[in-house]
This record gives structure tokens, C-alpha cells and sequence, in this order.
């Protein structure tokens, strides 16, 4: 008779925590077993690369939960992203370059650093008493603390991460631009340069030049990014707010024609079809949001 093959030997989990800390502390071991030779095969594989995946999936759906303003689904997404920042200091632990308390004590001495008008109000400060005001001397402390690691920028633009999504990096390297007065004065003068670079894009697809297509659309994108810049906007804000508005008003075409028995996708679904109905959607919606406003301007 065969030998019964070995058990794994069951981990108890650390109990949840009871403060910030203990919260942490708890984290931090689960990961720990996790990792462990006796842990997850799964997370024993996972390296740094591997993981940047997840970080930035659950950076995005920290944001979505945050703009719909879903505390409960936050929550969870909060504690999602922070796992991911335990676990990426767990593989660095692992090989003896820091710890998660290494990088808690860097972010804190940061914070301390670079709020003296808090931490030490008589250091000069005085005249920090407005978010700018505060916001230049965290760009000016940054800029010594770049000097004294040997990471002096070379250009007003430097400093704006290339993993940000794209429309985001626009905004903010124009952003830099224009505090040097790099900029254009009005809004209206930004859209004079979206109405040029739109009629660009219009020579390039007459050219059939699918490059100078791309790269004149590009040029448009980015003409945009700076008119939401110039008004206050977020750009990505924006259009994930035109993205939901757009998918839940397809969404809602979608019920009306499959009601009426012509389905999206079915021939009798034409562009025709289909284009009346999203206006009819449209107009409802229209007058709904306006019945809600006035509602919310009655109370």
C-alpha cells in the first residue's frame, strides 16, 4: 500500500488588528505566510515586474470607487492598493534592500521634510498660508533634495512620471510648462489651437498618411489635455466621466431596441435605428437631469 501523500501543514492567520499598527502588523505576517515556503504557490512566483499589474489596476479602482463616491466599495479598494504596497516591500525584504517599516519611516521623515510650516513654523515660513504658497515650497524643498542625491533636473518639465496615463502626463508637463509662462493666456486661445490642430488631422487623413494621422491626432489630444488644464479640470477625470456618461447611455439603447425586438447587432439594427433611439435616450436623460435639478433647487 502506498505511503498517503504529505499534508500541507495549515496556517492560523493573524488576527485582525485593532489600530492603524496592529492592522499593518497583521498585514504585514499574513504576507509573510503567503510568501512562505509551506504559503501560496501563486504568491511564492509573483516578482516586482509581475506585481506592477495589479498596483496599477487597484490605484484605478481606488479612484473609480472614490468618484462614485461608494465608501463601502472604497474601503475595500483602499485596503486592495496597500496590500499591493506590502506585498512589493515583502519581495524587497526578502532580499535584504528594505522593509515595510523602512518605508513607512522614509514617507514620514518626507512629510516632516517637506511640511516645515507645520513641523517648524519659525524655520521662515511665515509666508506659507495659502495651498500655492505651500505647494511652491514643496516643489522648492524637492528640487534640494533631488541636488543632494545627484538627481538635479535638467529641464522645468523633468520630475512627471512616464507611467502616468497619458492624459494626466500632458496636463501635467504642460502644467510645468506654463509656470515658467509657457502658456497660452485665454482659454479661447486654446481653442483656436484645437480648431488648427483639428483641421491638421483633416489635411492628414486627406494626405492618406496613416503616421501623420496618428501623430496629428495625437497633437489634437494633447491641445485638449491643456484647454481642461487651463479651466481647472482633470483631463482624465473628464473623460472617464464622458466614458461612464457614454457607456450607460449604450447601455440603456441596448434595452430600448431589444424591447422593440431589433437588437444591437441584428440587421434591422441599422446605424439609422440605432442613432434615433440613442437621441431619444438622450433627450430623456435630458429632461430628467433637468427635473432633478429643479427638484434639488425647490428643496
Amino acid at each position: 500500500m502506498s505511503e498517503p501523500a504529505p499534508t500541507t501543514p495549515a496556517h492560523h492567520p493573524p488576527p485582525a488588528g485593532t489600530t492603524p499598527g496592529s492592522a499593518l502588523d497583521a498585514l504585514v505576517a499574513l504576507m509573510r505566510i503567503l510568501r512562505s515556503p509551506t504559503g501560496c504557490p501563486w504568491d511564492r512566483e509573483q516578482t516586482i515586474d509581475s506585481l506592477l499589474p495589479f498596483v496599477l489596476e487597484e490605484a484605478h479602482e481606488v479612484v473609480e470607487a472614490a468618484e462614485r463616491r461608494d465608501l463601502d466599495e472604497l474601503k475595500g479598494e483602499i485596503g486592495d492598493l496597500m496590500f499591493e504596497g506590502v506585498f512589493l516591500a515583502q519581495l524587497t525584504a526578502e532580499t535584504g534592500d528594505f522593509t515595510i517599516t523602512d518605508a513607512l519611516n522614509d514617507v514620514r521623515a518626507k512629510l516632516v521634510r517637506r511640511h516645515p510650516h507645520v513641523f517648524a513654523p519659525d524655520a521662515g515660513t511665515a509666508d506659507v498660508t495659502t495651498p500655492d504658497a505651500v505647494k511652491d515650497r514643496w516643489d522648492a524643498i524637492k528640487q534640494v533634495e533631488r541636488a543632494e542625491k545627484g538627481r538635479e533636473r535638467t529641464s522645468q518639465i523633468d520630475g512627471v512620471p512616464e507611467g502616468l496615463p497619458a492624459l494626466l502626463r500632458a496636463s501635467r508637463i504642460s502644467a510645468k510648462a506654463a509656470k515658467v509662462g509657457f502658456e497660452w493666456p485665454t482659454a479661447d486661445e486654446v481653442l483656436d489651437k484645437i480648431d488648427e490642430e483639428t483641421a491638421e488631422v483633416r489635411e492628414a487623413l486627406a494626405s492618406g498618411d496613416r503616421t501623420h494621422v496618428a501623430e496629428e491626432i495625437g497633437d489634437l489630444l494633447f491641445a485638449v489635455s491643456n484647454l481642461a488644464r487651463k479651466l481647472d479640470h482633470d483631463p482624465e477625470a473628464l473623460l472617464r466621466a464622458a466614458t461612464r456618461k457614454f457607456a450607460t447611455r449604450f447601455r440603456a439603447m441596448e434595452g430600448r431596441l431589444a424591447e422593440a425586438g431589433t437588437p444591437v447587432g441584428s440587421d434591422a439594427a441599422t446605424l439609422d435605428v440605432m442613432e434615433a433611439t440613442w437621441q431619444a435616450g438622450k433627450s430623456e436623460a435630458g429632461k430628467s437631469e433637468a427635473g432633478n435639478s429643479e427638484a434639488g433647487r425647490s428643496r
